[in-house]
């Protein structure tokens, strides 16, 4: 195997490999050739160690790239798996022999020997100078070490300014991936994934099937690799005690970034230990605890459709612990009196839906205003189910108006879903009066009236209520007369005078005669069941933009 690569110490961050060493200028004049190991070339080199002994090991410390002559092996083939043995068992990175002086090919008792022990061995065919060799390489070495404490110092540097602006853990976990150049993934104690940044891949790659993935991967007592898929996890502590753990995960197969490795380096170990230790601290300053800042995200992403695919969202959601296959889903849109009121409610909710096994996200969408999105099985009948919510609801806030959407099939039509709880909320004003047996609002009580006053900041209506009413509204302003209230009367008896008159306590006579003022002033026929329409419409406007 030739080795004549362009020069270049590898990517920084990352240690001097063997094969960098290689593909110094230096070295690479002599020829390299690849005998034995060309499937461990990545290992790093930490030292580079001339020797003519024949027990260099002794001298050795591990991580050495051994340079040698040749002149010291032994003749015999025992002595030679001797020599190979001891470097093997130091941990040596690396045999280079130069095939110049005593040998012109390298015996076969020494390649052998490599071979079985996994070792690296590297002929050179032309004369090198191993000074220059030692020089070259340890001077890359010392520079990757002086560039790596100041890129760790620099990591240090931002994970303390983080700190101290008081970053909550989305921003927290921003900067571990944009770091590292992994997936950084917050979870907590029963395996809910609540922050997720992906790096080189996506949230459906990093969460799919997240709990199972993430309980085979066992804690770990200090930073460090654990599980099959080689997590580097760190736990996260709050008030002395565990709370849940950080998780970089291994870059996605395939990914060919020169910011994401499948191995991780001592920096990204630095990263998740400072990612770690700032989240501890976060989680001391921000009070609100960050399952319920998970789900207020989450569901404001749903109901908003902020996310990147519908697969994202699945994943994400699922994550959170809320079932996304074989599942109906309701959104309900809980408005509360008071800030205070929607903040307890927002706390007791989930628990009082967990004592009835009723999966759920419930967050803050606004100051008085929760979101809850239920995950029903497909057969489930789901006006229960929101009643059961709504009953909990009230329980805590006795002045909580519930309103809920259509049911979606899917998770991308909860966004739907939300926004059609949204139009019913919309339309119910306060103190509403619901329907018998029935403690939330849904679409289909929304009729005319609920209709206008959804409508009621449209200058559209207001101008229609105007153009209709206004004549006989400044008419009995000036007369002092009440021809507002008979035309309403007329209108509600549906054009029957005689009950309009009953309704009014006046006589018919006097009613006729009020009615044909009204058709005068108003030039309008009020036996056309068209303009009695019209009228109709534009008292109950007024009757809305009125109760403002």
């Amino acid at each position: 195997m030739n080795y004549n690569q362009p020069a270049g110490p590898g990517p920084p961050g990352r240690p001097l490999t063997v094969a960098d060493v290689l593909a110094l200028p230096v070295l690479s004049a002599g020829r390299p050739q690849v005998v034995t190991g060309s499937t461990r070339l990545d290992r790093p080199v930490r030292w580079v160690h001339i020797t003519e002994l024949t027990d260099p090991a002794s001298f050795l410390k591990g991580g050495e790239l051994v340079l040698t002559t040749g002149m010291p092996l032994p003749d015999e083939p025992a002595g030679v798996r001797r020599y190979v043995d001891e470097l093997a068992d130091i941990g040596a990175a690396a045999l280079v022999i130069e095939l110049v002086r005593r040998y012109h090919r390298p015996p076969e008792a020494l390649v052998q020997a490599c071979r079985t022990r996994g070792l690296p061995l590297v002929t050179l065919t032309e004369d090198v100078n191993f000074l220059e060799v030692t020089q070259v390489v340890h001077t890359l070495i010392l520079g990757n070490q002086a560039d790596a404490m100041r890129r760790t110092q620099r990591i240090h540097e931002a994970f303390t300014a983080l700190t101290l602006r008081g970053a909550g853990p989305e921003d927290v976990l921003r900067a571990a991936a944009e770091m590292s150049g992994h997936t950084v993934v917050l979870e907590n104690l029963v395996h809910q994934a609540l922050i997720c940044e992906p790096s080189g891949g996506t949230a459906e790659t990093a969460l799919t099937d997240w709990e199972r993935r993430s309980r085979a991967t066992p804690p770990a007592d200090r930073t460090g690799r654990s599980g099959p898929e080689g997590w580097l996890v760190a736990s996260v502590e709050y008030q002395g005690e565990g709370w849940g753990r950080v998780a970089m995960l291994p870059a996605p197969t395939g990914t060919s970034t020169s910011t994401a490795s499948p191995v991780f380096g001592s920096e990204d170990v630095t990263v998740l230990e400072r990612t770690a230790m700032a989240l501890t601290i976060a989680r001391l300053i921000h009070t609100t605890p960050w399952e319920r800042t998970a789900h207020r995200n989450a569901l404001r992403d749903l109901a908003e459709q902020r996310h990147r695919s519908p697969a994202d969202a699945r994943a994400r959601v699922a994550a959170l612990g809320l079932p996304t296959e074989n599942a109906c889903f309701i959104a309900v849109l809980a408005d509360i009196p008071t800030a205070e009121d929607t903040a307890k409610t927002e706390a007791r909710l989930p628990e009082e839906l967990r004592t009835t096994g009723t999966k759920a996200l419930v967050g803050r969408l606004a100051p008085t205003r929760l979101g809850i999105l239920l995950a029903l099985r497909p057969s489930q009948p789901w006006r229960p189910a929101v009643e059961q919510v709504s009953r909990a609801a009230h329980g805590v806030a006795p002045g909580a108006t519930l309103c809920v959407g259509s049911p979606a099939p899917a998770l991308a039509d909860v966004a739907r879903s939300f926004r059609e709880a949204a139009r019913v909320a919309e339309a119910t004003g306060p103190g509403r009066p619901l329907p018998a047996e029935r403690s939330f609002h849904e679409r289909s009580d929304i009729g005319l009236r609920r209709l206008l006053f959804a409508l009621r900041d449209d200058t559209r209506i207001q101008d229609y209520a105007e153009r209709q009413l206004g004549r006989l509204i400044d008419h009995d302003t000036r007369h002092g007369t009440d021809l507002l209230s008979i035309l309403r009367q007329y209108l509600d008896a549906a054009g029957n005078k005689t009950v309009a008159a009953r309704a009014s306590g006046l006589s018919r006579e006097t009613v006729y005669q009020r009615l044909r003022t009204i058709e005068r002033i108003l030039d309008c026929d009020l036996e056309s069941g068209e303009q009695r329409t019209e009228l109709h419409v534009a008292l109950s406007a007024l009757d809305v933009l009125r109760a403002r």
